[in-house]
């Protein structure tokens, strides 16, 4: 049985991580500086750290060393998720945006849940 290696950029999870990225980049480029630097560097860290431990995780032979960084880039998403909440609630993000990138980090979150039980599940092939 012949294995196919797939580019971590053909991977769907990694895909829709990134155009998390750039949503998340709209968000930030707009606030002021103060606000940048109270809500707005951690939140973009959190929502690049999501997809660069995706990256980390693909890039390790063992899986229980996948699935770590995986875990990890689950948790940075949920540190976003935190981030954009408080920005929406002190009024720093229309509505609208912050909608787009709720969803859109529901979509990672659970694609990146069914990775994870791939991961898992491919452990003994």
């Amino acid at each position: 049985m012949e294995s196919k290696y797939i580019p971590i950029e053909d991977v769907f999870v990694y895909k829709i991580s990134l155009e998390l990225c750039d949503l998340g980049w709209q968000l930030y480029e707009f606030l002021s500086w103060q606000d940048r630097k109270i809500l707005g560097d951690q939140f973009i860290r959190s929502v690049d750290s999501n997809a660069a431990n995706i990256v980390e995780g693909y890039g390790r032979f063992h899986y229980l060393d996948r699935i770590k960084f995986y875990y990890n880039a689950r948790a940075s998403l949920m540190e976003s998720k935190h981030w954009c909440d408080l920005m929406y609630k002190r009024e720093k993000i229309t509505q609208e945006k912050y909608k787009l990138f709720v969803e859109r980090a529901q979509q990672v979150h659970y694609q990146l849940n069914k990775w994870i039980k791939t991961t898992y599940s491919s452990r003994d092939s």
